[in-house]
């Protein structure tokens, strides 16, 4: 490893020469004061005989910062149109950026039928129910229901709910309810007929159809390629739906203090995202990804349309699944599910060449892979195709080289000779097999993982995994010790999008009560896990160079919080209130 170095900040009280506006630099729009203001300076390296980087005031121009230090240091850029603003000691730090998420599946299930929450089968159907009772609806018998949120795992019995039971309170609408990870949806007997579902529909490949006794569909479609059976016949959403959806989820974020997101939902999100952002409308940073299925062409030609350096709006990585989830026990394994001893879940990519030559078509064209693998098999899978693509060169300059000078940062990159520009990344990771860890680090694969998720997992995880199993699963601090990064985030909706949860879960792996614990060998430093929430976040998108930080030159991303989030006891870090989300400099959630 590099000594780390902070070449840009030294001391992160810069001199005041530094200061000086000229005809270049925008006119010193903001000054924070009186802050407890983290920098995130030296943060990864939470044992280094360094202290983290704090100063008590910031200077903000052109939606960047230009200047920290001390309050005298700062005001003296302070100019006649300048608004200052008394943080009161206040702790603030860089934005969270969330590594993972769905906003417009979030924002279109707030629309819907929310199902979050649900704490039986009983509850659930009442939602349904009271949702297909209002007059807007009751007035379209034809239209369709959908939503989603539930979680058979919360419920008595743990039973998955029946197309009969959807039949009862949906009337004539068609309905589809997806489950909270997005993996299975139960569908009543209307959309089956509308979908041409029988008893003698073959489910498509790396998917599954649940059938009872007698043969017949229960109404349970697992995984893309037979949910997408019954989604083809759903009317797709307006723009303005759209947008109100997207709108939701955007408020939700800023309200959190996370500042920047990178999302996983369709191409005509991103459509609306662009209007929202000609209009001034989008407060949010936001990373957009694209299916890593499209068309190779088709994918360059949607890159081509939008400016790759826009710091707002940009396409981002390609994103494939090689396999679901372990709540509904479609991960791939290696070995058959301990609670389940004939399934070894499903694998969406059964040729590996295939994979292999799509994986190195895409890296050829210069785009960034990710992929969603959460069982050891799947891992396996995603981690072959990406030793596959190492084989195509990347050309110089098809990514821009770290520019961060912290070695936290560029180190496994530097100790992996030979890996690629374009930053693989494994979302999920969730159960690896111990050889693995060292795949990653050699292949500088990134590993974008949801602290959050274990807080619901470890109530049946174990039980899906067995004891052996059990140990390589939800691996943090193995990952940090093989030299791989992380980067952290929340796959909202399947969680909630506050970080704080989040964080808590990382330090302690254990449940919000206080009364379980998983695996706590895995657990990591708040530093370590803030570093992976902000930095980790910024360098999995390759903005490591202007996201993360509050130093000169970075984008002005700051959150401002109720506690010290680094002092506090880590069941205090639940409790945490955002007092205000800044954006570019601008105040988008909060404040006075």
């Amino acid at each position: 490893m590099k000594t780390i170095l902070s070449a840009c900040v030294a001391s992160l009280l810069l001199p005041l020469t530094a200061f000086t506006q000229s005809s270049h630099q925008p006119p010193v729009e903001t000054i924070f004061v009186h802050g407890d203001i983290l920098t995130g300076a030296h943060l990864k390296k939470s044992d280094s005989s360094v202290t983290p980087g704090r100063v008590t005031a910031l200077a903000i121009a052109g939606g960047r910062i230009v200047a920290v230090g001390s309050d005298d240091q700062v005001l003296k850029l302070k100019g006649e149109s300048t608004k200052v603003i008394d943080l009161n000691g206040a702790f603030a730090m860089p934005g969270f950026n969330d590594a993972h998420t769905h906003i417009a599946g979030a924002g279109q299930q707030h629309l819907t039928v929310d199902l979050t929450g649900s704490k039986s089968l009983a509850e659930m159907l009442d939602r349904i129910k009271a949702y297909a009772a209002d007059p807007a609806v009751a007035a379209n018998p034809a239209s369709w229901i959908k939503g989603g949120g539930w979680d058979h795992t919360l419920w008595p019995g743990k039973v998955l709910p029946t197309k009969t039971d959807l039949d009862a309170v949906t009337g004539k609408h068609p309905a589809v309810l997806e489950r909270v990870d997005g993996h299975i949806l139960v569908a009543n007997s209307a959309a089956l007929e509308a979908a041409g579902i029988t008893a003698a529909t073959k489910a498509p490949t790396g998917a599954a159809i649940d059938h009872d006794a007698t043969g017949e569909p229960t109404g349970i479609l697992r995984e893309d390629a037979a949910m997408e059976l019954v989604d083809r016949k759903i009317p797709p959403p307006s723009s303005d739906v759209r947008r109100r959806a997207l709108q939701y989820s955007i408020d939700e974020a800023l309200a959190h203090g996370v500042t920047s997101v990178q999302d996983l939902s369709e191409y005509e999100d991103f459509l609306v995202l662009e209007s929202m952002e000609r209009q001034h409308a989008l407060k949010l940073r936001v990373s957009e990804w694209m299916a890593f299925d499209t068309p190779v062409e088709v994918l360059k030609q949607r890159r081509a349309a939008h400016d790759a350096n826009d710091p707002l709006l940009h396409l981002g990585m390609l994103k494939g699944f090689m396999d679901g989830s372990l709540g509904s026990r479609t991960a791939a394994m290696e070995d058959p599910y301990a609670d389940d001893t004939g399934n070894t879940g499903l694998l969406r990519y059964s040729d590996q060449a295939k994979l292999n030559a799509m994986a190195t078509a895409r890296a050829a064209a210069g785009f960034q892979l990710g992929f969603h693998a959460i069982g050891d098999r799947a891992n396996e899978v995603a981690l072959d195709a990406f030793q596959a693509a190492e084989q195509v060169a990347v050309l110089p300059g098809q990514r821009p080289a770290p520019v961060d000078p912290d070695a936290a940062i560029v180190a496994h990159v530097d100790a992996a000779p030979g890996a690629s520009q374009l930053r693989y990344r494994i979302e999920h990771a969730q159960v690896v097999e111990a050889e693995d860890f060292d795949r990653f680090a050699k292949l500088g694969v990134i590993a974008s993982m949801q602290p959050s998720h274990l807080l619901t997992d470890m109530n049946w995880a174990g039980a899906r995994l067995g004891p052996d199993r059990v140990a390589l699963s939800y691996t943090w601090k193995s990952f940090l010790d093989h030299g791989v990064t992380l980067a952290f985030g929340t796959d909202y909706p399947v969680e909630s999008i506050g970080p704080f949860r989040g964080l808590y879960a990382a330090v302690t792996r254990m449940n919000e009560a206080g009364t379980q614990t998983y695996q706590p060998q895995e657990k990591v430093t708040i530093e370590e896990a803030l570093y992976a929430y902000t930095q980790g976040s910024a360098f999995a998108e390759f903005r490591e160079g202007e996201k993360g930080r509050l130093e000169p030159g970075y984008l002005a991303d700051l959150v401002v919080l109720d506690r010290d989030v680094t002092k506090v006891s880590p069941q205090e870090l639940l409790g945490t209130k955002v007092l205000r989300t800044v954006v570019g400099g601008e105040t988008v959630f909060g404040g006075k």
